[in-house]
């Protein structure tokens, strides 16, 4: 069994995505420890940001016209694909930032469909947990709600594109704890963290039992 994990955090052994998705692995590889492992940290080794738009321009370039930069950023965005589409099982943490995908992620998706096949679902099938978490609050009826464009979009390219059999896991108010303006919402995002953990948990035995 070959796993990809991607995690996307700044916050280093802070997060609270890479925290969730801790969870899902453990259970995952405890019921399977023969499992292979692919690890992609977008935010510690990031993609580089113009290699998108040069791996594009490369596939409009005849193949012994192409510079160095050119095959390069082709050989990348073909990598990328190839991890997602050589996976069994995918662990997917990728919180909002700045109420949407962080500019990592987006050159992550956006090289990953540069390196496949015209509209290519990369993830046809394949059990698949997306970790995604936000400091603040954004349900129903609360003064953030529809601003948060993260997991909307997540899920459109992981379950819509690439066709991946999708299963969410999501925790707000990550930052009561930490920010003293949030205080007063203890308990409710106590409740929110109790409850992400057991979903990540029952994600991580279910990806196991695949």
């Amino acid at each position: 069994m070959s796993v990809l994990r991607v995690d996307s955090s700044i916050q280093g052994p802070s997060s609270a995505s890479s925290a969730l998705a801790d969870l899902v692995m453990s259970e995952l590889i405890a019921a399977r420890p023969d499992a292979a492992v692919v690890s992609r940290h977008l935010a510690t080794d990031p993609l580089p940001a113009d290699a998108w738009p040069t791996a594009i321009a490369s596939a409009f370039t005849a193949a012994e016209q192409r510079t160095r930069e050119q095959e390069a950023a082709l050989a990348l965005a073909s990598e990328v694909a190839d991890e997602i589409r050589s996976a069994d099982a995918v662990v997917l943490a990728l919180p909002l930032y700045n109420w949407g995908v962080s500019q990592h992620v987006k050159t992550w998706i956006d090289l990953a469909i540069a390196g496949g096949q015209q509209g290519e679902p990369l993830l046809e099938g394949t059990p698949t947990v997306l970790v995604t978490t936000r400091g603040g609050a954004y349900g129903p009826g609360t003064p953030k709600e529809g601003w948060d464009h993260n997991i909307g979009y997540l899920q459109r390219i992981v379950g819509d594109v690439w066709q991946a059999d999708l299963t969410v896991i999501e925790r707000e108010f990550t930052l009561v704890g930490v920010n003293p303006a949030l205080d007063e919402f203890l308990e409710p995002a106590t409740l929110m963290r109790k409850e992400a953990e057991g979903a990540a948990l029952a994600a991580g035995r279910a990806l196991a039992a695949r």
